[in-house]
């Protein structure tokens, strides 16, 4: 191992000592100054990670978290030079975290707070007019061929938890008493201007709105979804400005 790599690995890695051949300007310890830098940066980047999921931290407390950031941090150096990159990957690590198995919903809130993060970063993008797409949904002959383009920061989240409900009570310093914890939510997280929204969706508008993303026209892509309320879910989008571009595709018979 380089100089190089054996310095970002004990960065990471409490456990390895202070690489050789390392040596200080003004003569002072270089292991003494390699421990004191190495604390900056570990606890910058579990300061980082606490930042992008305050509800996970709110949820197993500061201790708790910063613990399971610091172990977090041992396999997974930063990739992008981009602090709000890092921790893309926390919720799959929660969930194979075991002292946090007893909060088996925090690795879907660790995706809804990812998401969000996304969203508030993803690309601008302008919505289309309300009175465009109000004239083409009108339009009943080209109906079957209209195909939809939405904000670059939507997403969809499906949970077997009430994740929205529990993200939500955060937002107000309220408890979690009368939510039902296992009851399954699917979330549609998206910025309009400047604010990044989070709503509860049905099974089917989330099903729709997936096959509008996977390019299939709306008559189609609301036929093979479960059953939703469909003029819900488009006025939803629309006054959410979710919709940036309609396309007229002919459909094969």
């Amino acid at each position: 191992m380089s100089t190089q790599a054996a310095f970002a690995a004990a960065l990471l890695d409490p456990r390895l000592n202070c690489p050789e051949g390392l040596f200080s300007a003004n003569g002072a310890d270089p292991a003494s100054r390699f421990a004191v830098y190495r604390n900056n940066v570990q606890s910058s980047l579990i300061n980082a990670l606490a930042h992008s999921y305050p509800v996970v931290a709110q949820l197993v407390g500061d201790e708790f978290f910063r613990a399971m950031a610091g172990i977090y941090l041992l396999g997974n150096a930063p990739q992008s030079p981009l602090i709000k990159d890092y921790g893309d990957d926390l919720a799959d690590f929660i969930e194979g975290f075991e002292p946090a198995g007893s909060v088996p919903y925090l690795a879907d809130v660790a995706r809804l707070e990812r998401l969000r993060t996304r969203a508030y970063h993803a690309a601008d993008a302008q919505p289309l007019s309300h009175a465009l797409i109000g004239a083409a949904l009108a339009d009943p002959q080209t109906l079957s061929e209209l195909s939809v383009e939405f904000h670059p920061s939507l997403n969809l989240l499906t949970s077997a938890f009430a994740v929205v409900s529990i993200w939500a009570a955060h937002q107000q310093d309220a408890t979690l008493a009368g939510i039902d914890l296992d009851h399954e939510q699917h979330a549609l997280i998206l910025r309009n201007g400047l604010d990044v929204e989070v709503f509860v969706i049905e099974c089917g508008a989330s099903a729709f709105i997936q096959n509008l993303q996977n390019g299939q026209p709306l008559l189609r892509a609301a036929a093979s979804a479960p059953a939703f309320d469909l003029s819900q879910t488009l006025a939803l989008l629309i006054s959410h400005n979710a919709i940036t571009h309609l396309h007229h595709n002919k459909v094969s018979p």
